[in-house]
């Protein structure tokens, strides 16, 4: 499914007219402050900030392609913001990301941020430092998100949807019926009907989508939800070992698969089962999400659902250059490539594996 948003080049038109020193004096600033505000290069009040955006908004004032060439030049960088690099899943995002940016003669600057809580606070990357930013899923609060898009700056998400009210172009993965799939397989070719759901981090959009597609196969199959099943994983190996490692040292197994979330928390699943003399498949069945290059040498090798991670990267690169060029940018969900059968879930293993 591809989900066409473009940019509203009307607007812009109109927009043309409205000048910086108009914006000013509606909020009743200098003409520096709003500078300070738009390109983030200095503090701004968090109660004048709010202000000066709301009268942005009013005036249909979108200053990027006029106000920042005016106070600053093209940095020729992009950037990119995580929120962590500590899984094997950054690895090909990252490839494809550095690959676009170096084809297009621009440096790439990757920071590993939190968005915390308070509202004053700056992210390390943005106007003041970037041509356009990449944000993976929730690294950026929706307040720092609504100021930068608000201003018109080259922005794409990536591995989240935007704020209803933003359109900031997207790029995200299908997860429902891909987990759907993997879950069906492991009930109908393998006869696992007590299957553990391990969730990713808290209120993220893959999770969430893996979590329906689950209940959904659950629901086809006539299987009744069972809470107890439901554990974090967090997309982590460490947190699902400690995880699958406390569940069955406090009480008698009584699930026959796991869901892992990812295939990075898949390798702590595998490693606290073998520790507790758990044989995989023959007594648990594990199954993965993402289809990560370790997956085919772990023990025994991971079935999971390929995901088109590379492709993401790519794809958010050519939407970002798309609006740096001020030409429309649409959002994309890609489709996952299919399920990847090898022996964890019972199946054979016949290297490099079988897309189903």
């Amino acid at each position: 499914m591809i989900i066409k948003i473009y940019m509203q080049k009307q607007a812009k038109r109109r927009s043309d007219s409205v000048t910086i020193r108009d914006v000013a004096k509606q909020v009743g600033v200098s003409v520096a402050t709003i500078s300070r505000f738009i390109n983030q290069n200095a503090p701004v009040s968090a109660e004048t900030a709010e202000r000066i955006q709301q009268v942005m908004l009013d005036m249909d004032y979108r200053p990027y392609a006029a106000a920042r060439h005016l106070v600053t030049r093209r940095t020729q960088t992009i950037g990119l913001l995580l929120y962590s690099l500590q899984t094997d899943f950054f690895l090909p995002l990252l490839s494809a990301i550095e690959s676009a940016v170096s084809e297009n003669q621009y440096n790439l600057l990757v920071a590993s941020y939190k968005s915390p809580v308070r509202k004053d606070s700056q992210p390390p990357l943005g106007t003041h430092n970037t041509d356009g930013l990449l944000v993976f899923a929730d690294s950026l609060s929706e307040e720092h998100l609504t100021q930068l898009s608000r201003t018109g700056f080259p922005l794409v998400l990536l591995y989240r949807t935007s704020p209803p009210d933003l359109d900031i172009p997207f790029v995200t993965v299908e997860n429902r019926m891909a987990t759907r799939k993997i879950i069906d397989h492991l009930i109908e070719e393998h006869g696992r009907r007590s299957i553990i759901f391990l969730h990713g981090p808290q209120g993220q959009e893959d999770s969430k989508a893996r979590e329906q597609g689950y209940l959904d196969s659950l629901e086809e199959h006539g299987i009744a939800i069972d809470q107890s099943l439901f554990m974090d994983g967090e997309f982590n190996g460490e947190v699902a070992y400690q995880n699958i490692k406390r569940l069955v040292s406090r009480t008698h197994p009584h699930f026959d698969a796991i869901f892992t979330g990812d295939d990075d928390a898949a390798i702590g699943v595998l490693t606290a089962l073998n520790e507790v003399g758990l044989r995989v498949p023959e007594d648990v069945a594990v199954v993965g999400f993402d289809d990560s290059r370790l997956s085919t040498f772990l023990n025994p090798p991971l079935t999971t659902v390929r995901a088109p991670t590379e492709e993401v990267g790519r794809t958010a690169m050519r939407l970002l250059f798309a609006q740096i060029n001020e030409e429309p940018a649409e959002s994309v969900t890609l489709q996952s490539e299919g399920i990847i059968l090898r022996r964890s879930c019972g199946c054979p293993y016949e290297a490099p594996g079988k897309l189903q």
